[in-house]
Parts: structure tokens; C-alpha cells; sequence
């Protein structure tokens, strides 16, 4: 089981310019699709007198959510060149805009694919890049005397605490690396037999 992922820390930048055509490249780090649909709209209205707004994005530590879109470039020009460093950098949560500055020479399809590549390649190379694990939330109601017991369990396996509600029944909800979820669980069913 593949139980991590690499994505990108903080938002990085990227550059690149080919016969007066500027290529700015940003590099976020996203985790919904309203994460992505609001940095677009940024951009949009930041850079609103650049020609093109090119984007990739790849979500999910399974890697199948994912987009490219052209805006208005030659087809497969722009944003398939930007999810194809994405790809070939095996990222996921990651939003690569790629805004472009025409300069009154056209690149033809291959210079495009170019540009928009290196543009992008250029804002990951930028990046500080961090490696994920994928977790698995657990949630365990107990009576109030396992207390010791349970938090014995979650000193000895170190999950992160979500949340925990300690009332006549406790519950507390933990997140753990999903290759390691069924042995927590196991152990915490084992508590309810004792």
C-alpha cells in the first residue's frame, strides 16, 4: 500500500521568456477544487491585461482528480505541457498557473509546449517540495475508566489527535498513516475485551 505522497510546501514561482512572450509560473499547494477555482480568480483579476491564463492541477494522494486547461492557446499546448511536469515530478495537491504575456511573435505549437513546460518545470524546481503521508481516520467511543488504556495505545503508536470529547462516554477521533490504521484498530477493539 502507497500510503505517501509529495506535494508542495509553500507557493513557489517560475519564469520563463521566449522571442518578447513572458511566462510567469506559480506552484500552490491545493487540497479542494474551491481551493483551485479561488487562486484562478487571483490571477485572473490580478493579471487581468495578460493574454492567456494556462493551468494544471493534480489532487488526491491517488492522483486521479486532475485537470489542464488551455485557455484559449492552441489545443494541448499549455496546460498539458504544465500536468505533464506535474506528472513526470509524481506530485499531487498542487495548483501550476502559468500566466502568459504575448510578445507580437508567434511561438507556433512547439515553442508553446515548450514554454509553458519550462515555465512550470521552472516554478517546481522553485518549490520546496515535502513528502505527505496519507491518513486514515479512526474514531473509538469508551467508557471513561479505559481512559489510561487508550492513551497508553496513542503514546505507543503516535497518532495525531483530531478531536476528543471525554464525557460519560468518551470519544476521541484519531488520524494515523493508513498502513498502520488496522493494527490502531485492532489494538483499540482488543481494549473493549478486557
Amino acid at each position: 500500500m502507497i500510503d505517501e505522497f509529495k506535494t508542495v510546501k509553500n507557493i513557489s514561482e517560475g519564469f520563463y521568456s521566449e522571442k518578447r512572450s513572458k511566462f510567469l509560473a506559480f506552484a500552490h499547494h491545493v487540497e479542494t477544487v474551491e481551493d483551485i477555482k479561488e487562486i484562478l480568480a487571483g490571477y485572473r483579476k490580478k493579471y487581468y491585461d495578460a493574454r492567456h491564463v494556462c493551468y494544471a492541477y493534480m489532487l488526491g494522494a491517488a492522483r486521479e482528480d486532475f485537470r489542464a486547461n488551455d485557455d484559449g492557446e492552441p489545443s494541448s499546448t499549455a496546460g498539458k505541457p504544465i500536468l505533464g511536469q506535474i506528472n513526470s515530478n509524481e506530485l499531487t495537491d498542487i495548483l501550476i498557473v502559468v500566466v502568459r504575456y504575448y510578445g507580437g511573435v508567434n511561438l507556433g505549437t512547439s515553442g508553446l509546449i515548450v514554454a509553458y513546460r519550462e515555465a512550470a518545470a521552472d516554478a517546481i524546481n522553485h518549490a520546496e517540495i515535502e513528502v505527505r503521508s496519507v491518513e486514515e481516520l479512526i474514531t473509538y467511543d469508551f467508557p471513561y475508566v479505559m481512559m489510561n488504556d487508550v492513551m497508553r495505545i496513542v503514546k505507543d503508536m503516535q497518532p495525531r489527535i483530531v478531536s476528543q470529547d471525554y464525557d460519560n462516554t468518551c470519544r476521541i477521533v484519531l488520524a494515523i498513516r493508513q498502513s498502520n490504521a488496522a493494527q490502531l484498530r485492532e489494538r483499540l477493539s482488543k481494549l473493549s475485551f478486557e
